[in-house]
């Protein structure tokens, strides 16, 4: 795919807002107020995304984002609606996203992007749960949990990110970003990773609210092992992924899972429980090709089906797949501006 070429200025002339306006009106009639269906609260963020072919439509554009556009998406979410932002990685493959002494910087014309995007996120009080992760490959997901050098490493870099960000007020809390496969339970691997983290979270940002966000959620089998599991893990908020996106379960089928981990939840009295809701889907073949934006009445369906059982619906991901029409940093597929009005429209009505 071609390099986007962003905009230099807005070029949105008179009669072009006008447009936008009479069709935001338009799409915003057809949709009625449900207060069944919890809106988007937050979606997760990246500077790149880890596979090449699934961020075809934006990871070549990130790099060139300057410091204002990087803080003009942040506001962009904002004002769809999301107030929680999930930092993916600080760093990837031997580079970071931020100036580090532990690791060269990416190449980026902006020098400092975590400096940007947490300094509008104070602007528009957006709480960002910043990752502590990935500083070695991120498709080796058990090497980045088990060993001992990886987790050195990681505890000098959540020193480090702690020292030069943890005074904005958006630093919200941490993520753990190396996904558990939760396959009938939880592992004694992911306790020992999570409650680790959780511990160095602790010492360095005593007042941070901490996330994972595992997957295998129809896999679970919860029973009594998982509650008992699910006691020891040292974690504030799990917002399991609903997979839908990644074709592992339907849409309007994954109520049923968040229901028995509502009610697991409640048992063992551990972990306030969110939902990581996939709005995407493969522009081919799954976990081989792009991810473009899904159809909003997929979307919404998915909503409806898990609003019951959880506190709050984050996305993978607004950066990519939902984007402001006119925007001076477009970023994505062309369809996002299309998922950006219709969901922004739906949420108007719900006001």
């Amino acid at each position: 795919m071609k390099r986007r070429n962003f905009l230099k200025t807005c070029g949105v002339t008179s009669a072009s807002l006008l447009l936008l306006n009479d069709t935001f009106a338009a799409a915003s009639s057809e949709y009625k107020k449900n207060p069944k269906i919890k809106p988007i609260m937050g979606s997760w963020f990246e500077f790149m995304h880890g596979s090449a072919a699934e961020g075809k439509y934006w990871n070549p554009g990130l790099p060139h984002l300057t410091e204002e556009q990087w803080k003009l998406k942040i506001k962009e979410m904002s004002e769809a609606g999301m107030e929680y932002l999930v930092l993916m990685s600080v760093a990837n493959d031997g580079k970071t996203f931020y100036p580090s002494k532990l690791q060269p910087r990416y190449d980026y014309v902006c020098a400092d992007p975590l400096e940007a995007v947490l300094s509008a996120a104070d602007e528009c009080g957006i709480k960002f749960f910043v990752s502590n992760d990935f500083w070695a490959d991120w498709r080796d997901g058990k090497k980045m949990m088990a060993n001992a050098e990886v987790a050195k490493l990681r505890e000098k870099g959540m020193e480090e990110v702690a020292e030069k960000y943890s005074h904005h007020k958006s630093f919200y809390g941490w993520y753990y970003p190396n996904e558990s496969g939760l396959r009938n339970t939880i592992d004694e691997v992911t306790i020992n990773y999570v409650n680790n983290c959780t511990k160095i979270a602790r010492s360095l940002t005593p007042h941070a609210v901490n996330l994972i966000a595992p997957y295998g959620t129809k896999s679970i089998r919860l029973d009594d092992k998982y509650v008992a599991q699910l006691e020891r893990l040292d974690i504030d908020i799990m917002a399991y992924q609903d997979e839908i996106g990644v074709k592992k379960t339907k849409a309007g089928t994954a109520g049923k899972y968040y229901e028995a981990l509502y009610k697991a939840h409640a048992k063992a009295g551990r972990a306030r429980l969110w939902a990581d809701m996939e709005i995407f889907e493969f522009e081919g073949e799954v976990y081989k090709s792009a991810l473009i934006p899904a159809s909003f009445d997929r979307i919404i369906q998915q909503m409806e089906d898990i609003s019951p059982f959880v506190e709050n619906i984050l996305v993978y991901q607004y950066l990519g797949i939902m984007d402001k029409p006119g925007s001076v940093a477009p970023v994505g597929h062309q369809n996002s501006g299309k998922l950006y009005t219709d969901y922004t429209s739906w949420l108007k009505a719900q006001r």
